[in-house]
């Protein structure tokens, strides 16, 4: 259930998330930073993600100066966008794996009614679920990434510069000064403050090379349920799924489908 909500929610991203809802004439910060990685850096990140690809960009998209602004800035999007969609796709492959082999064995709702058996694809398992707890999960990611997206807006008190004006591509705000007592995405329990810069490049590295490996696949797994025989080594490992899987809503509200 949880594997097709990131797969719809990355797919917004993709239109621009929520950066799309401000205009990028207010996008420059006031002190404005060197941006982090221009194009000469994202060649070399290539050669050390994939010596054997390389740089591969045949659609100049990297060029483009989106919405014209800067090629750093666009470079800081686009790097920005790939590991979050990393982020989406692995979280959504281990749902799916998860959910096709284990059942959670507490209770899903107060009235005591359990979690969809595994006997049912994952999409089947989100149809199963009530319509109360699928708002639930979207409203909880739509807050992540308007947080995400806003806090580095809001000034340098936040510890944190926005990925288009300087900022780290891929990293996270804190929560700390929220009201409510609530961990960090990252490193909650401070374990990693110690770790070197070539560490922490080796690490981001292999997360951006795993992210690629999971959105391939979790489509693989989606185009095996839904098209039989598109994935000749997934099918007899993924079970078939008739329904509509751009269509989360269908059966709960009249919608239009998101494709």
């Amino acid at each position: 259930m949880k594997s097709k909500t990131f797969i719809i929610l990355s797919s917004s991203y993709v239109i621009g998330g929520v950066s799309a809802f401000i205009p990028p004439s207010t996008w420059s910060h006031p002190r404005r930073l060197s941006l982090h990685e221009t194009k000469q850096d994202l060649e070399i990140l290539a050669q050390e993600l994939n010596p054997i690809l390389g740089y591969f960009d045949p659609l100049h998209i990297a060029d483009s100066k989106l919405w014209g602004t800067s090629d750093e800035f666009t470079i800081g999007f686009l790097r920005h966008s790939e590991i979050k969609h990393g982020r989406v796709a692995m979280a959504a492959f281990i749902g799916y794996c998860i959910q096709s082999h284990y059942h959670f064995p507490w209770a899903m709702t107060w009235s005591g009614t359990p979690f969809p058996s595994t006997s049912l694809s994952p999409p089947e398992q989100w149809n199963a679920i009530p319509f109360e707890f699928k708002i639930q999960i979207l409203l909880f990611i739509g807050f992540l990434e308007f947080y995400s997206e806003l806090t580095p807006r809001l000034g340098s008190n936040v510890g944190i510069v926005h990925y288009t004006q300087g900022g780290i591509p891929g990293k996270y705000p804190s929560f700390k000064g929220l009201p409510h007592p609530t961990l960090d995405l990252y490193d909650p329990f401070g374990w990693n403050k110690n770790m070197s810069t070539e560490t922490k490049k080796r690490r981001l590295r292999a997360e951006i090379n795993n992210g690629r490996l999971a959105m391939i696949g979790i489509m693989g797994f989606l185009c095996a349920e839904t098209i039989p025989g598109s994935v000749p080594f997934l099918d007899h490992v993924v079970k078939p799924y008739s329904g509509e899987v751009m269509g989360p809503f269908l059966g709960d509200l009249e919608l239009p489908l998101l494709f």
